[in-house]
């Protein structure tokens, strides 16, 4: 089975989500661009982020308390 391409790293430090305007971060798994402002995600096929709200799932609650935890351990 061939690697799914990956996103461009330079041009996942551009993008915003188009929601909240804020910063988008890539799951641990690399296939979405998380925004913890909008509470969704964006998947990304074949290497191309799809920045399209309709296309965006909706984070779950544990998701969303999975960021927050995350966020508190780097301060």
């Amino acid at each position: 089975m061939p690697d799914t391409p990956k996103p461009d790293p330079y041009l996942l430090t551009t993008l915003v989500c188009p929601v909240s305007g804020g910063i988008l971060s890539l799951s641990r798994k690399g296939h979405e661009l998380v925004s913890p402002g909008a509470r969704i995600a964006y998947p990304i096929r074949d290497g191309i982020p799809i920045m399209v709200p309709g296309e965006a799932r909706a984070l779950t609650e544990a998701e969303i308390a999975g960021l927050a935890n995350k966020k508190q351990r780097k301060k």
